[in-house]
């Protein structure tokens, strides 16, 4: 299982995600809207919105909030504030890159919230274009390993159009080109696959390593960033050790 995937299991286990229920319905009615905005409310016809909503069901999001926040993207609720996708470039210390997703109904507030985070943790917020050269899109889906072996895995990712894959006894990465995310997640679906985890990610074309403490500064400062509402995901260049993960899971 990759660093990434690592990371996620450790907060989920330390309970993160429940102690931030609320946020994160937050976070995941803006993320439906935006989808619902963007492609259009039916979600077997806008396969963004319906790994949202998939999001948001696998999170217990009750279904009245899934549907005003539909609502909210296509317009037939007039009483919510407009959203906006609005994506951030920025250093964390040491040099680390970051791509910050955000969906906010307020810029002004969402740059100045980012601002204080990124500076107050020797950060700073970046130039359109400075840190985006270093990443590549790239569609990523996680399927449950369940009883599949390792070839059933890489059966399953040519099957379903991916170029690669990481299998681990827990959970079963798959990875393809960013223009080829719609297809694979078409596919999975048709096969009876169900994801965990499927999204348009930002991968960095060569990581940086730090030392484990460092690294565990760069973590802690994500996930204060992904606390924000208006922030969707943070994408950065990090390479995410054992060492460092093995710090968090014990704190």
């Amino acid at each position: 299982m990759s660093g990434h995937s690592k990371w996620s299991t450790i907060k989920h286990k330390k309970g993160i995600a429940d102690a931030r229920r609320s946020q994160m319905f937050t976070q995941l009615a803006r993320g439906i809207a935006i989808a619902a905005r963007e492609g259009g409310g039916d979600p077997d016809m806008n396969i963004t919105l319906r790994l949202a909503i998939d999001k948001a069901k696998a999170a217990n999001m009750p279904k009245d909030n899934i549907e005003r926040a539909i609502k909210r993207g296509t317009g037939e609720d007039k009483d919510g504030a407009a959203l906006e996708r609005i994506v951030y470039e920025a250093y964390a210390p040491h040099g680390v890159a970051l791509i910050i997703e955000t969906v906010t109904d307020n810029r002004n507030r969402t740059v100045a919230t980012l601002r204080h985070t990124l500076t107050h943790a020797g950060g700073s917020l970046g130039e359109s274009g400075s840190v985006a050269w270093q990443f590549t899109p790239r569609a990523y889906f996680t399927v449950p390993t369940g009883k599949r072996s390792e070839d059933d895995a890489f059966e399953l990712a040519i099957e379903a159009g991916a170029e690669d894959v990481i299998y681990d006894e827990e959970l079963i990465e798959i990875f393809g080109e960013g223009t080829a995310f719609k297809q694979i997640g078409d596919q999975l679906r048709l096969m009876g696959i169900k994801t965990e985890e499927a999204e348009l990610r930002m991968f960095p074309n060569q990581e940086m390593v730090l030392d484990p403490q460092k690294t565990v500064q760069v973590l802690r400062l994500i996930e204060t960033l992904e606390e924000d509402d208006d922030i969707q995901k943070v994408d950065s260049n990090l390479a995410i050790t054992d060492e460092a993960l093995s710090i968090l899971e014990s704190a």
